[in-house]
């Protein structure tokens, strides 16, 4: 199927960095020339932020307690440890969500706490998912809530849990409204009042620094040795929420997704072993693409069509034979899911195909009671980045429509419906992905508000795609021991996305057709011979099967290890045919 973005090639948008700030880094740091000239090139200015970002570590996190209420947090809940009180950690009904409930719950057990956990289920009766977890509470006769990645817009239901003698915590990262529920304590580093310097911290992470402040706490008052807790072993879990929700890959944030992966690589839970093998992953070389690609959607197909407390199930599971059943179902629900999501894509693509008038504007809005109201936020993201626009899907049932939005950096949600609060049920999350409940009447109000303030907010070229180019480098450069540097960027994702290098090389032979839709280049310069694999490139053949084209290439480098023989691959992003008439404009060659 063609899209229509297949027709308009990104813009390539070129380093522009001092050389003498370059020659700088590579003195300071002895660096690779290509490395330095990257970090230069992602706007890096001094050398303290350069050496904080290649070499943090675990002693450089910040201190839990800079939150303004963690000393309310650990004080509650060390009463309730003292007074044996049952608690509740509840948590959303994403990876960020499981997780960072899982996390808490296996910390407060392990300190001796009495700690009863729940997950939301999106089939739930109630309007609001946070009233079923004050009904849970009662009846399970919990003094003390913990909410884990959620609760900062639920002002009304918290107040709801205090009348009923709950006291709660609410522990999240979303963005807050204007009114803020009255607790114990609120841990949220985007609160107006937060004097915490992370504003990235995702759910599970907030968590994390919650269970540090009590074990701080607890080795200060000699309640507890110092060897006794170990909280490494929780990184991860962070690390598997901080990238299953995009989290920030940056600052602090990298410090846990980087420990954390080491973590995972040798984890002990039994659970998460058993759902790496159904993904077909090793346990020693998981990235972070593993997770967002193979791992996370597994795991959020329970939230979207099935029972999402099964996944902090699975990561709190002891009994090896519980753990495979447990994980081969959640491959069954992700079959299941993918099933909805192609019907569903299909749609969405029919929709805007029949309807070329949608793309007339700078963003896209588009409602249907065909949709399934779990599976829609993966099918947002694909098409807010095919057509690189703002994009709303809705999903109406009985009357009421469930959103999901992602963005463009040029245009932050949140301003955008705040304004428009008024004809919306509930919003929240972030700038740049976010949801809502809008009743089915004010859909064609909200969508035609909606896009004219896109249509005013963003210029044209804000809509065009763009390739972001990090450095140039020669074939003779692509060796292991750049490789080597280069790994030192690692960990790569959100705000920290693979570097883009570009060159200029021959295509000697025609390339071939992988895997239906992937296609492998054959390219040389100077004498050496280097694979391309252009993933989803397969359309494109017929424009290369020319003899002895010189190309442009955009690529991000890595280490293809196939039958124990290591070789390094381009993983190409876009390439155009060298033609003298229209020549690139590379600053470079100035």
């Amino acid at each position: 199927m063609q899209h229509l973005s297949s027709f308009r090639e990104p813009t390539w948008v070129y380093p522009e960095v001092d050389p003498e700030w370059v020659k700088t880094i590579i003195k300071e740091f002895n660096i690779h020339p290509v490395t330095a000239h990257i970090l230069a090139s992602r706007g890096f200015t001094s050398l303290e932020s350069i050496n904080e970002y290649l070499y943090a570590k675990l002693p450089n996190l910040l201190d839990p307690n800079l939150f303004p209420d963690m000393e309310k947090a650990v004080e509650r809940i060390l009463d309730a440890l003292k007074e044996k009180q049952n608690i509740l950690v509840y948590g959303d009904n994403d990876v960020d969500g499981m997780t960072g409930c899982a996390l808490l719950t296996e910390f407060l057990r392990y300190i001796g706490a009495q700690v009863h956990f729940y997950v939301p289920n999106r089939i739930s009766l109630n309007k609001s998912l946070i009233d079923d977890a004050v009904e849970y509470a009662v009846q399970n006769n919990c003094k003390l809530l913990i909410t884990v990645d959620c609760g900062i817009t639920a002002a009304d239901e918290i107040a709801n849990a205090v009348t009923q003698g709950i006291d709660v915590i609410i522990t999240d990262h979303h963005e807050p409204t204007a009114r803020l529920p009255h607790c114990v304590a609120t841990l949220n580093p985007k609160l107006l009042s937060s004097t915490y310097p992370n504003r990235d911290l995702t759910g599970v992470g907030v968590a994390f620094k919650l269970a540090h402040a009590i074990t701080n706490c607890l080795i200060s008052n000699g309640e507890i040795s110092a060897t006794k807790i170990d909280l490494k072993r929780y990184l991860d879990l962070v690390a598997l929420g901080t990238i299953a929700d995009m989290g920030s890959l940056m600052g602090e944030n990298r410090i846990l997704v980087r420990y954390g992966l080491k973590q995972l690589r040798k984890t002990k839970r039994i659970g998460l072993k058993e759902l790496f093998k159904v993904c077909d992953l090793k346990l020693g070389d998981i990235t972070p693409v593993d997770i967002a690609s193979k791992v996370a959607p597994r795991l959020n197909s329970l939230g979207r069509i099935a029972d999402p407390i099964k996944g902090v199930e699975l990561m709190l599971i002891r009994d090896p034979i519980a753990a495979e059943l447990l994980a081969q179902e959640l491959d069954l629900n992700n079959s299941e899911r993918q099933k909805i999501e192609r019907k569903d894509s299909e749609d969405v693509e029919e929709t805007i195909r029949n309807n070329p008038q949608v793309l007339e504007g700078k963003a896209i809005v588009l409602s249907s009671d065909k949709w399934h109201p779990g599976i829609i936020p993966i099918i947002t993201a694909r098409i807010a980045k095919q057509y690189n626009r703002p994009t709303i899907l809705i999903a109406i049932e009985n009357g009421l429509g469930k959103g999901s939005i992602r963005t463009i950096p040029e245009f932050p949600l949140l301003p955008h419906l705040k304004k428009l609060a008024s004809i919306l049920e509930n919003f929240g999350g972030h700038d740049f992905a976010a949801g809502l409940t809008i009743k089915q009447e004010n859909i064609e109000e909200f969508t035609k508000k909606f896009l004219k303030s896109a249509d005013e907010d963003l210029k044209e070229q804000d809509i065009l795609s763009k390739l972001y180019l990090n450095a140039k480098i020669n074939f003779k450069d692509l060796t292991f021991d750049f490789m080597e540097s280069f790994s030192l960027l690692e960990p790569f994702g959100n705000e920290n996305p693979p570097p883009i290098l570009y060159c200029d090389t021959k295509q000697i032979w025609p390339p071939k057709v992988v895997g239906k839709t992937h296609l492998k280049l054959y390219l040389e310069q100077n004498d050496r011979l280097l694979e391309g694999i252009g993933f989803g490139m397969a359309e494109k053949r017929n424009r290369l099967c020319k003899k002895n084209l010189t190309l442009h290439i955009a690529f991000t480098p890595h280490i293809n290890n196939f039958l124990n023989k290591s070789s390094i691959q381009l993983q190409v992003k876009d390439f155009k045919i060298f033609d003298p008439e229209k020549e690139v404009k590379d600053p470079s060659k100035k």
